[in-house]
């Protein structure tokens, strides 16, 4: 198994490097490496950067669009753009639904739809968690029924990231209630201006809505939104999640915040704590073998072999090194990391922050928002037994 990068490898980083330090605008590489609010224009004027370069799809195949990277230049592009301070490319619509559409979608739908992600134009929402039917997916109410040329879709989803600013949803519905859950599950793609489809935010702790309520009233949905068979929807969900908790594990965000910790570190007087710079260290040997756990994957891809199926792996990991490092943020900045001044995490404000340490007003809200990451995407406790069944048998 060879971890080393080849020269062709590094030469491509080079240029990833290169042309995301000439493109990133700094305003936005600013608040990203200072945990500060990101807008939806930050992140969709970032995306349309990726998109004219033809980059935002940066895992697609050529054939639809895509560079054509292998998955070692993927991982090379994710980590030059994370240590660059660019902002995560909201997942929903290029390394989410496109694969789906791709896989299963008919050639006339991955004509309409596929141009409008790649270029981020269009912004997707991800339609899967209801109230009740969150790691358990197969338990989904929302009905879609089939009347002529159209479903009639009637329910509520929850937790809705960013679904303020989603022009489309893909979803989970149920057309059928025979035989087991799973196989009554369909694959909808849902225009979110639709009449009867109303988004009500949902305010957090740290005061952000960043996810939401959707509600479907009798909303009309073309037959030719279907994705694939009708009740096959299980199927194409499980093809997402896998691409959904790769994303999540985000090694290459966690090298960029730990480099974050040691600054707040320093400027805080603890650096030189030896039992706190024990836990920098054990943070960051946990990210060195998260880092060699992806490394393998690609390793094996590259050589042809069958690599493990660790999606789950991958983020129960990741999700709890990004809730430590949060957690060491605050213990570094001590009583100044506690208050939460909304005004203090935009960009440019000029207000009196408690110990005067501005760098310390975000570490609250990242905090808290930050628990999130052991929940979504299928819970960690959930994903050790989906680990311990492929690895035990």
């Amino acid at each position: 198994m060879d971890l080393a990068f080849t020269p062709e490898e590094l030469a491509f980083r080079d240029e990833i490097r290169a042309w995301v330090k000439d493109n990133l605008p700094a305003d936005i590489s600013h608040k990203v490496h200072n945990a500060l609010r990101l807008s939806r224009d930050d992140m969709q004027r970032w995306g349309k950067i990726l998109g004219k370069k033809g980059w935002l799809g940066y895992g697609w195949p050529k054939e639809f669009g895509g560079p054509g990277w292998t998955a070692v230049q993927k991982h090379l592009f994710e980590e030059e753009c994370a240590l660059a301070g660019a902002p995560r490319i909201v997942p929903f619509g290029p390394v989410m639904v496109a694969p789906v559409i791709m896989a299963f979608g008919t050639p006339a739908q991955q004509q309409r739809f596929l141009p409008g992600i790649a270029s981020g134009e269009v912004w997707w929402s991800q339609g899967y968690s209801e109230p009740g039917s969150g790691s358990d997916l197969a338990s989904v109410k929302t009905r879609a029924e089939r009347q002529g040329d159209h479903y009639l879709v009637n329910g509520q989803k929850t937790w809705t990231t960013l679904g303020q600013y989603g022009e489309w949803i893909f979803c989970l519905v149920r057309t059928s209630t025979e035989g087991k859950p799973q196989t009554g599950i369909s694959f909808l793609l849902i225009d979110m201006k639709s009449p009867g489809v109303t988004v009500r935010p949902i305010r957090l702790l740290d005061g952000e809505c960043e996810v939401n309520e959707v509600f479907f009233d009798n909303v009309q949905v073309p037959v030719e939104n279907l994705i694939g068979e009708e009740n096959k929807g299980w199927t194409y969900a499980k093809h997402l999640l896998s691409h959904e908790r790769t994303n999540i594990a985000d090694v290459n965000r966690a090298k960029r915040e730990l480099e974050r910790l040691k600054r707040i570190a320093k400027t805080e007087g603890v650096w030189d704590e030896t039992r706190f710079r024990d836990q920098i260290a054990l943070l960051e040997v946990d990210i060195v073998a998260l880092e060699m756990l992806v490394l393998r994957v690609l390793s094996a891809e590259k050589s042809g072999k069958n690599s493990l199926d660790i999606a789950g792996l991958l983020k129960i990991r990741g999700s709890e090194i990004q809730q430590r490092y949060s957690e060491l943020m605050m213990l570094a900045a001590g009583p100044y990391s506690l208050p939460l001044i909304h005004e203090a995490m935009e960009a440019g404000w000029q207000g009196d922050f408690p110990g005067g340490v501005w760098a310390n007003a975000p570490l609250a809200s990242t905090y808290f928002n930050m628990r999130k990451t052991t929940i979504y995407g299928g819970s960690n406790e959930v994903q050790r037994n989906i680990v311990a069944q492929v690895v035990l048998g």
